[in-house]
């Protein structure tokens, strides 16, 4: 393991969480006590995972954890000492991983990093998946536009206009997309 920032403001919390994950072999753990220094921290310090309060002063654990995933794509392990289900349905939103409840059970810790991790990758694998759909439905999308471009101009069927597109991104060595591009440049 690497890296692992702990924000919580209660020193005695901290100090166990810490005392665990030092038997875990992290290898820097990096303190903070309020959700604005959760967020400078993981900023600065590029941790590999955090674990969170969610109550905590200037800043709760949910709005940090939402602003440090918004530029960091690290898995996030929420603590709490209460079961609001208002409170946890925002940190769903917020990307949270792992709910971990006060005081921690060494044996719950590390269970909760590794559901972390697996969590995160498979949300950002989805999160890519769902850009390449996006970026395949606009690349459609243009490539109609421009076979009916063909079609109009040039008096063509739409299985003709099609080949004759392929056979332009063929010959140009350009993907069918960039041959609708500029299909729609001239138009």
């Amino acid at each position: 393991m690497n890296s692992i920032l702990i924000c919580d403001d209660e020193p005695l919390i901290r100090a166990e969480l810490k005392l665990l994950l030092k038997k875990l072999e992290f290898d820097e753990i990096i303190e903070g006590s309020d959700g604005e220094e959760a967020v400078s921290l993981a900023l600065q310090r590029f941790p590999d995972i955090a674990i969170l309060d969610i109550s905590m002063p200037k800043k709760d654990g949910i709005s940090a954890a939402a602003e440090i995933r918004k530029r960091l794509k690290i898995p996030i392990i929420f603590l709490t000492a209460s079961h609001d289900p208002e409170v946890l349905g925002r940190a769903v939103k917020a990307g949270m991983a792992a709910l971990l409840t006060k005081p921690v059970r060494p044996e719950e810790l590390w269970p909760a990093i590794e559901l972390a991790f697996a969590h995160n990758e498979e949300v950002e694998l989805l999160k890519e998946e769902v850009e390449d759909l996006k970026e395949s439905i606009e690349s459609r999308k243009i490539i109609e536009k421009a076979k009916g471009v063909l079609m109009k101009n040039q008096g063509l069927s739409e299985p003709e206009a099609f080949r004759k597109m392929q056979k332009l991104a063929m010959d140009k060595r350009k993907s069918l997309r960039q041959i609708a591009d500029a299909i729609l440049l001239m138009d």
